[in-house]
């Protein structure tokens, strides 16, 4: 409860230093509904005011299929991994390879340079990977069980006190 009055009395000096803060998250509470997709477009017309919306020509724009995952006139862009664009283009945003109105891919989470890209070529062969899995994993099982048998521990004498029988040290009050 404390804390609650706390927040209350801080957004009431904040709000009394600029009071434009206030105004502004009060105006701008729904800021996101900008970036939701429209519909799915249905006629030509639609479709061009969906590509200039995105940035995109009509030769270009290709929108998601209308299946009901919400997509809405989001265009349907190939799937091209960000470690697979040029490296040495100039980007606006070199760190993520994307220029300021570059339109996102809709799983650009998947797409980043920090997941598995499909662009780029095996560097083996794929039986070359699985043999070196398997030969790994059956060289773990096998020594597993050869070794078995042979326990581990760390030999450890009985602890030692300088008189047999008598306390050495207690904690006990006496």
């Amino acid at each position: 409860m404390a804390a609650l009055i706390k927040g209350i009395k801080f957004a009431a000096q904040i709000s009394n230093r600029n009071p434009a803060i206030l105004y502004t998250t009060v105006r701008h509470h729904g800021w996101n509904k900008d970036f939701k997709p429209g519909k799915f477009p249905e006629t030509e017309k639609e479709r061009e005011a969906a590509a200039k919306k995105y940035g995109l020509t009509t030769a270009e724009y290709q929108p998601y299929p209308d299946d009901g995952l919400g997509y809405g006139d989001y265009p349907k862009l190939p799937d091209v991994p960000v470690e697979a664009r040029d490296p040495y283009y100039p980007y606006d945003f070199p760190e993520l390879k994307r220029n300021l109105h570059d339109t996102l891919h809709a799983e650009t989470d998947f797409w980043s340079e920090d997941r598995f890209g499909p662009g780029e070529p095996l560097r083996y062969q794929m039986k070359t990977y699985w043999l070196a899995f398997l030969g790994v994993m059956t060289g773990c099982i096998a020594l597993y069980y050869w070794l078995e048998n042979y326990k581990m521990f760390r030999p450890v004498l009985a602890k030692q006190y300088p008189y047999e029988g008598k306390p050495h040290f207690t904690f006990d009050k006496k």
